[in-house]
């Protein structure tokens, strides 16, 4: 694969069954977790990450804070920043910069098929650990111009029923309030602005050196060519 050319790849990836993608290994006896990343262009290399138990908490309790479904992915976007930070001590992807062009062929180089997987990891990482509230990871995404093609990890918003069912076990009932209208569990049924159930968004990490927060957009924005202006 051209470094010289933006995430080239065969379609064929796309079939792949969503293993490929991956889950986090199991944890660690500190709490933490043990997950692959994508590396050096088409996941030719892949590490071996470990994310200390703690590390993962405090992103849990900044992700826990949110209110709503854009303040969670605006911490989202942070948290797959931090988490890339902590790839970073463990592997070549420090020398990761945003698109394809700025890291010049340098080992740990990562083009949107390293970070589409990766990124994907990371997220799934965090449901699984019950740090989203107001989404779900779902399969990774394609936009074709032409030959290039590009690709992003995806998350797409819960109802509420969903959310409330994502509430650890007497949390939903210790939150209500008591209505004529019913039970409004506090925080869980806001409203989220233009946010409806089933929207889907990209988190973005090619857009970004390693370490930045990703890039969070409207799907359908980023199918039509959205996102910053990098090669």
């Amino acid at each position: 694969m051209s470094a010289r050319l933006p995430c080239l790849l065969l379609s064929a990836l796309l079939a792949l069954p969503a293993a490929t993608w991956a889950t986090a290994g199991p944890e660690g006896a500190d709490g933490g977790a043990r997950l692959s990343i994508c590396y050096n262009y088409g996941c030719a290399s892949e590490g071996s990450v470990h994310v200390r138990g703690p590390t993962l908490r405090r992103i849990g309790e900044r992700l826990a804070a949110a209110r709503n479904a854009a303040e969670e992915r605006e911490r989202l976007a942070g948290a797959v920043g931090g988490l890339y930070r902590v790839a970073a001590t463990q592997t070549a992807v420090a020398a990761d910069r945003a698109g394809n062009l700025l890291d010049g062929g340098a080992d740990g180089r990562m083009d949107c098929i390293d970070h589409s997987t990766s990124t994907t990891r990371l997220l799934q990482l965090l449901e699984a650990r019950g740090a989203l509230r107001f989404h779900r990871v779902v399969e990774p995404a394609r936009r074709t111009r032409l030959i290039l093609q590009h690709f992003s990890a995806v998350i797409e918003v819960l109802s509420v029923a969903e959310r409330i069912d994502r509430l650890p076990p007497g949390q939903a009932l210790a939150g209500c309030n008591c209505t004529e209208d019913g039970l409004v569990i506090g925080g869980i049924g806001e409203a989220d602005g233009d946010d409806r159930p089933g929207q889907r968004y990209v988190v973005d990490s090619w857009f970004v050196d390693n370490g930045e927060p990703a890039v969070v957009l409207p799907l359908a924005e980023w199918l039509n060519g959205g996102g910053p202006n990098v090669q």
